[in-house]
């Protein structure tokens, strides 16, 4: 496993981690075509290490117990690196949610991993984004901003200025206590977000397992007041096209 950029970073020693995390793995990578024409895009491999194995570290990094990843898309594939990286020892024990049969996207798919995550919160992150930590552990960051008496979601934001390989107006609003609202039409919203998020799965309970997008959920909790962000500190990148990946590397060697 590579190690972290070395640099002094706040560790958060004292917060309380999820039990479980979750990492987006299943969907078909289209527009990093023709990369995914023979492998799934979580296993395209930055600065020589795979998407998926570059979110698995960092999660294993910051002491959750578990990690959950759900397959579709060449999906043995996956499951065979899965199977490699057990095999090479490491503390985190890994769990498949097969959606062979039926891509769920992002909701849905979190919807039909539930019987694997538990009821307490649990981190998710999307296997396409790629980031260094600022000043402090970008994750235990995140676990130290989460309060499940005010949340039931909290999104790691970048700021859009800082998002490389992003191609949008923005997600989000933010306000000075964190809470979001959506971005508004054609309009520019200053934040994007990272890719990485806190959840408490209560948000889908009774959710059919369909396919539907994270905005299901998110929608409860914004009518709820109960939608938050964090900022990232550090850099960030969207890997979404073979030309993302050259770019991200080129990013990397100067970090």
């Amino acid at each position: 496993m590579k190690s972290r950029p070395q640099m002094r970073l706040r560790p958060y020693i004292d917060v309380q981690m999820p039990e479980a995390a979750m990492v987006m793995a299943a969907g078909l990578g289209k527009r990093m075509r023709p990369l995914t024409a023979t492998r799934p895009k979580p296993l395209i491999h930055v600065a020589g290490r795979s998407l998926l194995d570059r979110a698995l570290d960092r999660i294993e990094a910051s002491g959750i117990p578990k990690a959950v990843v759900n397959v579709h898309y060449f999906a043995e594939q996956v499951e065979a690196a899965l199977a490699a990286r057990a095999s090479s020892g490491g503390a985190l024990a890994l769990h498949v949610s097969d959606e062979r049969k039926q891509l769920l996207e992002t909701g849905g798919g979190i919807a039909n991993a539930l019987p694997l995550l538990g009821k307490g919160p649990v981190l998710v992150a999307n296997s396409d984004n790629l980031w260094i930590d600022g000043s402090s552990d970008t994750l235990r960051l995140l676990a130290h901003s989460w309060n499940p008496d005010e949340m039931d979601a909290l999104l790691l934001m970048v700021p859009l200025a800082r998002a490389h390989g992003y191609e949008g107006r923005g997600d989000f609003h933010m306000d000075p206590r964190g809470g979001l609202r959506r971005r508004a039409g054609a309009r520019v919203a200053p934040f994007v977000f990272a890719g990485v998020q806190i959840i408490n799965p209560a948000l889908f309970k009774n959710e059919p397992i369909e396919p539907f997008t994270m905005w299901r959920a998110w929608d409860k909790a914004l009518a709820k007041g109960r939608l938050f962000g964090a900022v990232h500190q550090g850099l960030w990148f969207h890997v979404g096209t073979p030309a993302s990946i050259a770019e991200t590397e080129a990013f990397l060697a100067e970090a």
